[in-house]
């Protein structure tokens, strides 16, 4: 590894594509380091492969990785929580117009918005829809004819949990919080991607690659890196199915925003507009971009696209700041930042080394839920966020800073 003069660090094997990691100042342990460079073996990489601030051991690829590909993409890259993101939306109320006690608060949003998996013998589980309601049928009419054309191609899809998560939050580090920002401005802010549907889709492919991998005894640095390439029979069924759950995951943030809203309405007798601003964007996903001369696959996994100019989020962990930002256009990395904070704790290992009392005092002043089973979402689990801003400042502009009140976690 070489350090230079620039914003990133630089690891390079000889024959290989380079890495460019904005990690200064950031932990950055030796799996994901390794991980990287066996991304950077690939024939196909295009430049480089970036590395964000928040980049941690994923499955087969780093999340936290940008990686631009010419004639094929690595269905694992992109992961199974296809077009998990982000959505916020300031409103015009103030911290002045919350009521001491939040609880009644969280609790109205929890019953609203179906969220965690709890599911016992013969019954539903309570983290998807029963009968889904109106505003769930109508959004899924926009859908349904997208998914219809993929059913007719992968007929397993119709057994998957589509319509009854559309609109629900899902498990792990997904959340909906309620922010007071710098000027003490509400605003709502909240992640989630594509549930069940998404990853029955993600998953399929990952081992169609795989097989395909075995079929034609391609071997790779990890089998996790199996590529579908661009012009083989799977490859335009991949990208179109990848496309729907990036729709999917777009509406389902939508959803939960409008239900949430409306849940803050009728717990606060104050008129309020929420109109005022409003970011959507996917960490999880492909997208096709032109970046040094060329039109490539840019396969971003728990990575943002930071074009100069655009707006995104970037999140902190449930008792940490986060970050509405807008992008600087960097090229270098491939106009992307960070997704949030990053883990440096496993979830196992967050609930073996944090203690509930521990986990009490970091969320202290947050309404929310404060048991064993969110342990392993506790703000140490996660790297410092003001470092990992301080990493991407060439990257993104701070436009505001937020500070959770209330969080529902799944």
């Amino acid at each position: 590894m070489s350090t230079t003069a620039t914003p990133y660090e630089v690891l390079h094997e000889a024959g290989h594509a380079p890495v460019k990691a904005w990690t200064k100042g950031v932990p950055f342990d030796d799996n994901s380091k390794k991980q990287l460079l066996n991304i950077a073996q690939m024939p196909f990489i295009h430049q480089w492969v970036a590395a964000m601030p928040d980049v941690h051991l994923g499955k087969g690829a780093t999340i936290g990785s940008v990686i631009p590909t010419v004639g094929a993409i690595i269905p694992a890259a992109v992961g199974v929580d296809l077009g998990c993101g982000m959505m916020a939306a300031k409103t015009t109320l103030t911290a002045a117009d919350l009521p001491d006690s939040l609880e009644a608060m969280r609790s109205k949003i929890e019953k609203v918005v179906p969220h965690g998996r709890v599911a016992t013998r013969g019954k539903r589980d309570t983290g998807s829809w029963g009968e889904p309601p109106d505003d769930v049928l109508e959004k899924w009419l926009a859908l349904s004819a997208g998914f219809q054309r993929l059913c007719e191609k992968h007929p397993f899809l119709k057994n998957t949990n589509n319509l009854k998560h559309l609109g629900t939050l899902g498990t792990g580090n997904h959340f909906i919080e309620v922010c007071l920002d710098e000027t003490q401005t509400v605003w709502v802010m909240l992640h989630s991607g594509s549930r069940g549907v998404g990853n029955a889709i993600g998953t399929h492919f990952i081992e169609q690659a795989k097989k395909d991998m075995e079929r034609y005894f391609i071997h790779l640095p990890d089998k996790d890196l199996a590529y579908i390439p661009e012009g083989s029979p799977h490859f335009r069924n991949y990208v179109e199915a990848v496309a729907w759950a990036q729709d999917f995951a777009q509406a389902n943030r939508e959803l939960m925003m409008a239900r949430t809203l409306q849940a803050i309405r009728e717990v606060l007798p104050i008129p309020f507009t929420a109109d005022v601003e409003a970011v959507n964007c996917h960490h999880n996903y492909i997208s096709r971009e032109h970046h040094y001369g060329k039109d490539v696959w840019v396969t971003r996994k728990g990575a943002v696209s930071a074009q100069q100019g655009q707006l995104g989020i970037i999140p902190g962990s449930m008792g940490a700041k986060s970050f509405i930002v807008r992008g600087l256009g960097n090229a270098e990395s491939f106009c992307s930042c960070s997704h949030g904070a990053g883990r440096v704790m496993s979830r196992t290992e967050a609930k073996r080394r944090v203690s509930l009392e521990e986990h009490k005092r970091a969320v202290a002043g947050v309404e929310c839920r404060v048991d064993e089973a969110v342990i392993d979402e506790t703000p140490s689990a996660y790297k410092p966020i003001d470092k990992v801003m301080a990493a991407q400042s060439d990257l993104v502009e701070v436009l505001h800073t937020l500070k959770q009140v209330v969080c529902v976690k799944g």
